[in-house]
């Protein structure tokens, strides 16, 4: 019997690592496996910095912390989703172009090369704070700090500031990130 899912051998690889030493989480694990359905089931070519966020939102209660419960959080989701039904925002015919200077190795193929390099920089990121996993507000903190990045352009559409994100998740800070369009600071 055929299977009704089209196949993506280029989706279907492994995460990219570029020898670092610090691995991923398992919920990280998890939000890249959720990504990759995302981007087959939407049929692009690679997953993308969008499809890492909307991802993130969905395995991670420490993500959706960062957003705070309130109107933002579901203008996100509302981003994410009409993006994912083909509706609103669209990609498809496109890949994600930033990141330049990543190489184009078989284990970061299956992920445009923004998202090959926020995956890199996660597990940086865990490197220099002793971890030996990185976290998921790890690739948060490494979605939003390209300005061209799919992420980046979602987030800006659904009024969140991504500097503010940034330097949230940097701090560590225990309260949401305060909705940008009411220009509150952190």
């Amino acid at each position: 019997m055929q299977s009704s899912i089209p196949r993506h051998p280029v989706l279907e690889q492994g995460v990219p690592h570029a020898g670092n030493d610090a691995e991923l989480s398992d919920e990280l694990t998890a939000v890249v496996g959720g990504a990759r359905r995302r981007a087959l089931r939407d049929g692009d070519r690679q997953i993308d910095t969008a499809h890492l966020l909307h991802s993130l939102l969905e395995y991670d209660p420490d993500v959706r912390a960062v957003f705070g419960e309130g109107p933002q959080l579901a203008r996100l989701f509302g981003y994410l989703v009409q993006r994912s039904i083909g509706y609103g925002l669209r990609w498809q015919s496109g890949v994600e172009r930033s990141g330049a200077g990543l190489g184009g190795g078989t284990d970061t193929e299956s992920f445009s090369p923004l998202a090959a390099g926020a995956m890199q920089d996660a597990r940086d990121r865990a490197g220099l704070r002793g971890a030996a996993q990185a976290r998921c507000v790890d690739l948060l903190a490494a979605i939003v700090v390209d300005p061209t990045s799919r992420a980046v352009e979602v987030l800006a559409r659904a009024g969140i500031d991504p500097v503010r994100v940034f330097a949230y998740v940097d701090k560590n800070a225990t309260g949401p990130v305060e909705d940008a369009a009411d220009g509150a600071d952190t």
